[in-house]
């Protein structure tokens, strides 16, 4: 076994943050919704705080969204750092959908946006494994 078949076979849970995350289906919903508010309340004080929308400090709503992104998706490192870049890359280009819940007031506004961009990334991810099944093996 070479070092590169250990680093794809393994797990992600080795991961930051990865192992807070229930690997059942509605745990995981349950964990996610959780967070998902708590983090825009989180976020709103924050925004409060620095007295700036959305201010570069606040990266919580980061995490909510790279949740939202590997949300039941199979716990693969590859499957997973493919919904990583594929969030990073929509969470940098933000559509005009996006741009629009970004504008939304408080914390909500801060986290939709990540949200809607972790939504695209895990679609993107299942149509990447459906047209390569054997990627999300």
């Amino acid at each position: 076994t070479t070092i590169a078949t250990l680093a794809v076979d393994e797990p992600p849970e080795r991961l930051v943050l990865a192992p807070l995350l229930p690997a059942s289906g509605a745990g995981f919903a349950w964990f996610w919704a959780g967070a998902a508010g708590a983090s825009c309340w989180l976020c709103g004080r924050a925004e409060k705080i620095f007295g700036v929308h959305d201010d570069p400090r606040i990266a919580l709503d980061e995490v909510v969204g790279l949740w939202t992104a590997i949300a039941f998706l199979p716990r693969r490192l590859p499957v997973w750092m493919a919904a990583f870049v594929l969030f990073r890359l929509f969470d940098s280009w933000k559509p005009p959908l996006w741009g629009r819940l970004e504008r939304l007031p408080g914390g909500l506004g801060v986290v939709a946006d990540d949200v809607g961009a972790g939504i695209a990334a895990n679609v993107g991810v299942r149509a990447l494994m459906w047209c390569l099944p054997w990627f999300g093996i």
